[in-house]
């Protein structure tokens, strides 16, 4: 006979005791190690010449394209991403769990073997892109294009992680109600589900915004560096930091300020504590 479990009650955390040194300490440096290079970024910066320096040819050139291909991207992403989620949330299949982990590859994958594979793929003699090319005469290789597709590889995982979790904690009896009332699946999509995950859908587009504006390896992979053609935020970053780093700066600026406002617009779902 197994003894009788100890049911007395456990005494509760003090929460006004004294957090022991040998936790506290790491976690001040590595608070310090985080925070010190943003504050440092902050008191170098040029602030009594930022809003000429962000009116300068260059800088505004690289922000104007980052912003349209980010926006671009993000587009592609929704378009592609959304359908994808519903299918590995809603349509079981043999070997759902290994293209799940496909989808989520550019999460862990460098983002310059991205572009490799990217040039591999799409470029020029690559498994497709020889067949456009030579089909449509479309080149997509160091183009405005080639880097909305790569800012799309990079950010689209993003956008599916969100929108599938999404779907599965929705509630599927709204979904099943509208069927046995005779609406179709693509009515029940786009009139029942797509309003569900409204909120995780555009959590994702944030998210998928925010990582296609900051992509650099890929993008330099597969579109090159090219000033007004293919030169984003990060690679005008790195270019600048050889020549003007006053530039290379203000840029930075305009990358972290966008960091912020996508924690600020997602708090309540990624940061908020309960």
């Amino acid at each position: 006979m197994s003894p009788a479990p100890d049911a007395r009650p456990r005494p509760p955390l003090n929460p006004s005791a004294r957090p022991p040194l040998v936790l506290v300490l790491p976690a001040l440096a590595g608070l310090a190690f985080l925070v010190l290079p943003l504050a440092g970024l902050l008191v170098r910066a040029p602030w009594s010449t930022l809003g000429t320096r962000l009116g300068e040819g260059p800088v505004l050139e690289a922000l104007r394209l980052s912003l349209v291909s980010a926006t671009l991207a993000t587009g592609l992403c929704v378009l592609l991403g959304v359908p994808l989620a519903w299918v590995l949330a809603r349509v079981p299949f043999p070997g759902v769990r290994l293209v799940r982990a496909l989808v989520t590859v550019p999460l862990v994958l460098p983002p310059v073997v991205g572009g490799v594979a990217l040039l591999l793929v799409l470029g020029r003699r690559g498994l497709v892109g020889e067949w456009l090319d030579e089909a449509f005469g479309v080149t997509l290789p160091f183009t405005t294009a080639g880097v909305v597709l790569a800012e799309t590889f990079v950010a689209m995982p993003f956008l599916v992680i969100s929108v599938e979790g999404a779907l599965r904690a929705a509630d599927p009896r709204y979904e099943e109600a509208a069927a046995t009332l005779g609406a179709s699946r693509w009515t029940i999509f786009r009139r029942v589900t797509l309003p569900l995950v409204a909120p995780g859908i555009a959590a994702g587009a944030v998210l998928c915004w925010a990582r296609a504006l900051g992509e650099f390896g890929a993008t330099i992979t597969f579109a090159g560096n090219f000033p007004g053609r293919t030169q984003t935020m990060p690679l005008a970053v790195y270019l600048a930091l050889e020549t003007d780093p006053q530039a290379a700066i203000v840029l930075s600026l305009v990358l972290l300020a966008v960091s912020v406002l996508v924690l600020a617009a997602l708090r309540d779902r990624w940061v908020s504590t309960p």
